[in-house]
């Protein structure tokens, strides 16, 4: 096995070392298999550290992988005191293709729950009728969708996290098993690799 794939697995468990560290894990509810990739998200996410969040499985999410959203318990308490929880599809399917989480490299897997994070950082500062008009738009505007889903991108890479986010949409847009309409509906609604190369480079 070549040495730099030693050295890759080296800094993957040094970096799950520190996530552990650095994260208030008593208001974080973390499955198992996928603790190591949650961890390292988060600690590009600071303000998130007394923030609840728990992620959890899901065996069908409707037309998406991932989803973030408050809890519906703290949904009416006041923004400060919201908990929030990002649900994840057991198994994935994009067109014909079909995955699971296991079948996702591990930096795929972290940019899209930093993306998911993303939305959370969102969320924090939108107020209880801020969220609702945010979930009524989100149903029936594709501009707003397009909005929100560039707000979330652009805050996983402003915290850090654009080769993550770069990495996963790579993943889907250099896939050749999928359509050029269905990567044609990604790039409308989302971030071009390209815009999220430039972002990298101006925080250089």
């Amino acid at each position: 096995m070549p040495l730099t794939h030693y050295i890759t697995l080296f800094l993957y468990f040094v970096s799950c070392m520190i996530a552990t560290a650095e994260i208030n894990r008593d208001n974080k509810i973390i499955p198992q298999s996928i603790e190591a990739e949650v961890l390292i998200a988060l600690t590009y996410y600071p303000e998130l550290k007394d923030t609840p969040i728990e992620f959890r499985f899901k065996d069908n999410i409707r037309k998406s992988t991932m989803q973030a959203q408050p809890t519906y318990k703290s949904f009416f308490t006041s923004r400060e005191n919201r908990s929030y929880i990002i649900l994840i599809s057991r198994k994935i399917q994009i067109e014909d293709e079909k995955f699971t989480v296991a079948d996702i490299p591990k930096d795929v897997l972290i940019g899209w729950i930093g993306h998911e994070l993303g939305h959370i950082m969102d969320y924090r500062g939108r107020s209880k009728v801020g969220m609702l008009i945010f979930g009524l738009k989100y149903l029936f505007s594709g501009t707003h969708i397009k909005e929100v889903e560039r707000a979330a991108d652009t805050f996983a890479i402003n915290h850090g996290m654009g080769e993550y986010i770069l990495r996963t949409k790579n993943f889907i847009l250099d896939n050749a098993n999928f359509s050029e309409r269905y990567k044609a509906k990604l790039r409308r609604l989302y971030m071009s690799p390209e815009e999220v190369m430039h972002l990298i480079q101006e925080q250089q």
